[in-house]
């Protein structure tokens, strides 16, 4: 099998996981949220093609993958310049620590940007966004385990950023964001910001990778950024 068949046979595969998590856990989800915030279709998949190598990247193209997820913004460019051009559907997001020296291109570049983690971010954020005429989907990025080497805003903090993203700075914030400690059990990080975000009235949530993308889905997910179980292991 070469390696276009291998991809494609990969995102097939995760497609397939992702809709049947999101069929088995409908009922439960509509049931225990009883809120219009339910998943009402399978979560978007956002293709995470940071450091994989360019042919896999059109190897995923060419299977019909369009969203894909980029941790830093001039690599993002570098790979991503032309396909834009070629693909008109595609849409990028940005999932990595968003420097304030970025914001630029980050604004310039990326359809939604995943990262929103500090209160320095999002005023350069708004200022950026005011200066492009660009009104760009985004996302805070919740720190669940309270990680001190980990980006986002910690629980305790996320109300007031949240209300601070919105009225002071006028973002366009549609959702949260988050990545649970590698060696904790998921499902309470998942409902903590499932919790959150059904307190702001928030509809997005950006949560599950390749271990633990279909747990998520359990919970709300309304988007997972995965990488090894489309492009395989680096």
């Amino acid at each position: 099998m070469n390696e276009d068949q291998q991809i494609s046979k990969n995102l097939k595969t995760v497609l397939a996981e992702i809709d049947k998590a999101w069929s088995l856990s409908r009922n439960s989800l509509t049931n225990r949220m009883q809120v219009p915030s339910t998943p009402l279709s399978p979560p978007a998949l956002v293709a995470v093609s940071k450091r994989q190598s360019s042919t896999r990247v059109d190897a995923c193209l060419r299977a019909g993958q369009r969203v894909f997820g980029e941790n830093r913004v001039q690599e993002a460019k570098e790979r991503w310049s032309s396909k834009k051009r070629e693909y008109k559907d595609l849409k990028l997001h940005l999932i990595g620590k968003l420097q304030t020296n970025k914001v630029h291109d980050a604004v310039e570049f990326f359809d939604v940007i995943e990262v929103v983690d500090r209160f320095k971010l999002a005023e350069r954020l708004s200022i950026e966004m005011t200066k492009q005429n660009k009104n760009l989907p985004c996302f805070v990025q919740v720190n669940t385990g309270e990680e001190p080497q980990k980006s986002g805003i910690f629980p305790g903090e996320v109300d007031e950023f949240i209300e601070f993203c919105r009225k002071e700075c006028k973002l366009n914030v549609t959702g949260l964001m988050c990545i649970p400690p590698f060696h904790e059990e998921t499902a309470m990080h998942f409902s903590l910001l499932r919790e959150i975000a059904l307190r702001h009235g928030l509809p997005n949530l950006s949560m599950g990778m390749s271990r633990d993308y279909r747990e998520a889905i359990t919970f709300g997910s309304t988007s997972v950024r995965i990488g090894t179980a489309v492009f395989g292991e680096r």
